[in-house]
């Protein structure tokens, strides 16, 4: 067997997993995660509530309401779905875009509008909410969940670690040695490549020679899986699978396979100068809401007064948690310089002293 067939042996390995197609039917029955009525309720309150939370970040953002911030629509189901497999005390290793996964695993809202804003006490992590804020440096967050995976493990926690990045920052260094690390001290870590097709405006293809993300698993020694990252029970299902798997010793590399309607962040970027009008309407047509929406209509499980209610909550709850945010004391530069140290060195604490007397005044 020469070397490209061998190849394509493995790339045969890493077909998409699916449980609904884009009408909402179910394709795969015998994958189909183990949950109740209520709990596919759930999933679909919190997707619509993340998609209308997000309308109204991107309306706050051009305000000047809102910081940095990275939409998320078309995202929701690879989100929720991995979020709602994890147990309470699993810790979450979050990129910038992963707001909604701190935020259902108990982050207060306000407080990820004051990250937004680059507020200290956004990073004011709760002490029983298992997060570390969102990382902002491209992969560095794999190696981080490589590290407290390992930490788990020598602590005796049967718990894991979940960490997440775009396609991009599959192609950064970090994101091979976090794999690596991971495989060989079989730490219980899941490794989530939110493939939404461009890392900004560079395409998967350009980045990349293997047909799948999920393959470059097999080099490290552990699992991966591509999931159709727009069916929220495929995603629950892999994810739930990947946590057991992580806690028998194998980490695992999911690939979900998703698409960002808006821009990348609202700093400046332009999607309609990458990306085709046709491609947008390919995804569209696969809306993570609208193929579940479907599904449960179809099992009696949601209507519109459920739908509306979700809205209208979701409103709400924004609005309350921008004034929370308001209310938060404003930064000054003296505060910048006593949180840089545990004890300032002699030229910091000449400039607090500098600073302190101008903001006296």
């Amino acid at each position: 067997m020469n070397n490209v067939q061998v190849l394509q042996n493995v790339e045969e390995n890493f077909q998409t997993f699916r449980i609904l197609d884009e009408k909402g039917e179910v394709v795969n029955q015998d994958a189909m995660p183990d949950v109740t009525d209520e709990q596919l309720q759930e999933l679909m309150r919190r997707m619509v509530y993340t998609r209308i939370w997000d309308q109204r970040a991107i309306s706050l953002n051009r305000q000047g309401r809102l910081g940095f911030y990275a939409p998320v629509a078309g995202q929701e189901a690879t989100m929720i779905g991995t979020q709602y497999a994890l147990d309470k005390q699993d810790w979450i290793l979050p990129g910038y875009r992963d707001i909604p996964q701190l935020v259902f695993h108990g982050l207060p809202l306000y407080q990820a509008f004051l990250f937004s804003r680059g507020h200290v006490a956004g990073n004011r992590i709760p002490e029983d909410v298992n997060v570390l804020m969102p990382q902002i440096i491209i992969g560095a967050q794999i190696i981080q969940a490589a590290g407290v995976a390992m930490g788990l493990k020598r602590n005796g926690n049967t718990n894991v670690a979940i960490t997440y990045t775009g396609d991009g920052g599959s192609s950064q260094g970090d994101f091979y040695e976090g794999l690596n690390f991971a495989g060989a001290f079989k730490s219980p870590a899941i490794f989530v490549v939110q493939n939404n097709r461009f890392a900004i405006s560079t395409p998967v293809e350009k980045q990349t020679a293997a047909k799948t993300i999920a393959q470059k698993a097999v080099a490290a020694g552990i699992n991966g899986i591509q999931v159709d990252g727009m069916d929220v029970l495929a995603v629950l299902a892999a994810t739930q699978q990947a946590r057991k798997d992580a806690l028998d010793g194998t980490p695992t590399l999911i690939e979900a396979l998703t698409y960002r309607y808006g821009p990348h962040t609202l700093a400046g970027d332009d999607p309609t100068r990458y990306r085709t009008k046709e491609l947008d309407t390919e995804y569209q047509e696969k809306d993570p809401l609208v193929r579940f929406r479907l599904f449960l209509e179809g099992k009696k499980l949601w209507n519109e007064d459920m739908e509306n209610e979700v809205i209208e909550q979701a409103k709400a709850d924004v609005k309350e948690a921008i004034s929370l945010a308001d209310k938060e004391p404003k930064q000054k530069v003296s505060d910048f310089i006593n949180n840089m140290f545990e004890e300032l060195p002699a030229n910091l604490k000449e400039q607090l002293e500098e600073y302190t007397a101008k903001e006296s005044k």
